[in-house]
């Protein structure tokens, strides 16, 4: 090889090199690395089933769904087709039903979406009971639930309606329309 030859390849490697002292020298000093969080599954369940039991050993609760989805980033449960059955003592269990649902990362509040039914048999003593809403808020240590869209509630042959609700399903029962409320009763 000549000192021409080798001229040629020394400016290819000082162009190398310059460059990357460029590029080194003109990065911006404040960048900050950020990590995207993944919003992936970290485990799944088909054909979910839960059980839970009171202090007593009683059963208090049970859930089942089609599919059941838990998220770590933000420790959330989604499930498809859910149908929860809460139990209390002395009375029939009440059964809610939704198309979609969201346990948030405390297990106590649960968001119900798409369309929701509620509903208790009766007894010789108490009517059966349904409200069909959409889009209900649970808070499941309380038995407390809210929504602000239009919701149905038909007690035996009584019917009231209305846009808005809240509702506590454990004994003393408390039912509250927020507006535009009708009702048909009947009396014996």
């Amino acid at each position: 090889m000549t000192f021409r030859q080798y001229k040629v390849y020394f400016v290819l490697v000082l162009l190398a090199l310059s460059s990357w002292f460029l590029a080194d020298f003109f990065k911006p000093k404040d960048a900050v690395k950020v990590k995207i969080k993944d919003h992936s599954p970290d485990y799944f369940s088909k054909g979910y089933y839960k059980k839970e039991m009171d202090k007593a050993g009683l059963l208090k609760s049970e859930l089942v769904a089609d599919k059941m989805i838990h998220y770590s980033d933000d420790k959330t449960t989604h499930l498809e087709n859910p149908v929860m059955t809460l139990y209390n003592p002395g009375v029939p269990p009440w059964v809610i039903k939704s198309e979609q649902a969201i346990v948030e990362a405390d297990k106590d509040h649960m968001r119900l979406l798409g369309k929701v039914f509620i509903s208790r048999a009766g007894t010789k003593k108490i009517n059966t009971f349904k409200l069909n809403t959409s889009e209900l808020n649970v808070k499941l240590s309380t038995s407390y639930a809210t929504t602000h869209q239009w919701g149905e509630i038909i007690d035996g042959q009584n019917r009231t309606q209305g846009v808005g609700v809240q509702m506590t399903f454990k004994q003393p029962i408390k039912i509250k329309f927020l507006s535009h409320v009708k009702g048909r009763y009947v009396f014996h």
